[in-house]
């Protein structure tokens, strides 16, 4: 008769162990998720109040935070921010926007990435105010908080109009920006050199100055030097740090095209006890002959130009004086001042090309001009072009 052996029991837990890990992981990542974001707000408080020091003023309406189980998103609604004087010929600004979304990858939290709303309504104190809308605005920041190593912003389609009396009114538009910084040496709080890209394709500015209201593009790269340190503080107070220390910011390359007009420089800037600009930039430039219609300076002589517009491409003439001098021209040789008026274009057109060098650019005929900055002005050549900023 034959005997029958017991069935072997196989061992359940095993099967089990592998799932239990997997539970035991997700438990542990839902908390690390919850407590991470949960310092989100505090976080968030601290910056705002090292920005403070620094004469910026941020506020949420409603913070909120999303993004489980990968990454924290972090809406704020009804933003708002107040930006004290950055320079002592500007004037404090409020700015509104609708809201601002920053997300952080768990795995990469150092990289922060926010993209903002559009519109933004923006008021400087004692000037009409600003709107301000785009396509696509998105910031990004590497590093820590209080430590930020390289940050860039992007926009799109960025358009800024002046209103007044419910109208508005062109006052700079662009098809893309970028603007880039990094530290380049040295320490975020040991004095940092600071490397800056910046690049404008298809941008205008028709509320600045004429010639910057058509079109143009620019690509332009600097270096700051002379910073202690990058700690919160206002612009005014940064200014007379590097100044004191003797830095300045060195144009490593700069190239601006407008039409048929292109113009490179490099050179380096500094800051004299004024607070103004001094230094020189070496330019050279194709096309400069058409600067004189960008002035509008062929229209002077024919008292075609308004005196607000002489006040900001000619600074001290008045244009009764222009008229006076070719009136008395008139009454000495009747019909010279008429003859001045068709000859000066011509003549200006000359003379502007012969302030420099003749040279060539990207196979152009060009000139090679100073661009230098002392006392307080702004000189192409000998001829004074404007005033420069006053930085503090």
């Amino acid at each position: 008769m034959p005997t029958s052996t017991p069935t072997q029991r196989r061992r359940l837990w095993p099967v089990f162990v592998m799932p239990g890990l997997v539970l035991l992981l997700a438990i542990g990542w839902c908390g690390f998720w919850y407590v991470a974001s949960s310092q989100i707000d505090s976080q968030f408080q601290r910056w705002k109040e090292r920005e403070a020091k620094a004469g910026r003023v941020y506020d949420c309406g409603q913070l909120s935070v999303g993004g489980f189980p990968f990454r924290f998103e972090v809406h704020c609604a009804r933003a708002s921010a107040r930006f004290a004087a950055q320079t002592a010929s500007q004037a404090a600004i409020d700015a509104k926007i609708a809201g601002i979304q920053v997300v952080a990858q768990v795995y990469n939290p150092k990289l922060l990435i926010a993209e903002f709303a559009s519109p933004a309504d923006v008021a400087p104190q004692g000037q009409p105010p600003m709107l301000a809308r785009w396509s696509l605005a998105q910031a990004s920041v590497y590093g820590l908080p209080e430590a930020p190593e390289r940050v860039a912003l992007v926009l799109d389609n960025p358009a800024v109009d002046r209103v007044a009396s419910a109208a508005q009114m062109p006052f700079g538009r662009a098809k893309h920006l970028e603007l880039h910084g990094r530290i380049a040496e040295g320490a975020i709080n040991d004095h940092p050199l600071i490397d800056v890209a910046l690049d404008l394709v298809g941008a205008s500015a028709e509320g600045v100055h004429p010639v910057a209201a058509e079109p143009f593009d620019l690509n332009a790269q600097a270096r700051i030097s002379g910073l202690a340190n990058f700690a919160p503080k206002p612009w005014p107070e940064r200014f007379r740090e590097i100044q004191a220390a003797g830095g300045n910011v060195q144009i490593v390359q700069s190239r601006l095209q407008q039409g048929d007009l292109i113009a490179v420089a490099s050179g380096t800037l500094g800051l004299d006890a004024n607070g103004q600009l001094s230094g020189e930039l070496k330019m050279t430039v194709a096309g400069i002959e058409k600067v004189i219609p960008a002035l509008g300076l062929d229209k002077i002589l024919n008292g075609t130009v308004p005196q607000a517009t002489l006040d900001r491409v000619a600074p001290g003439l008045k244009s009764q004086d222009v008229d006076n001098a070719l009136n008395a021209l008139d009454r000495l040789v009747p019909g010279l001042g008429g003859m001045v008026r068709q000859q000066a274009p011509s003549a200006m057109a000359a003379g502007v090309t012969m302030l420099g060098e003749k040279t060539t650019l990207e196979g152009k005929p060009a000139q090679a001009i100073p661009l230098r900055f002392a006392d307080g002005g702004m000189f192409l050549g000998p001829v004074r072009l404007g005033d420069a900023p006053k930085l503090f």
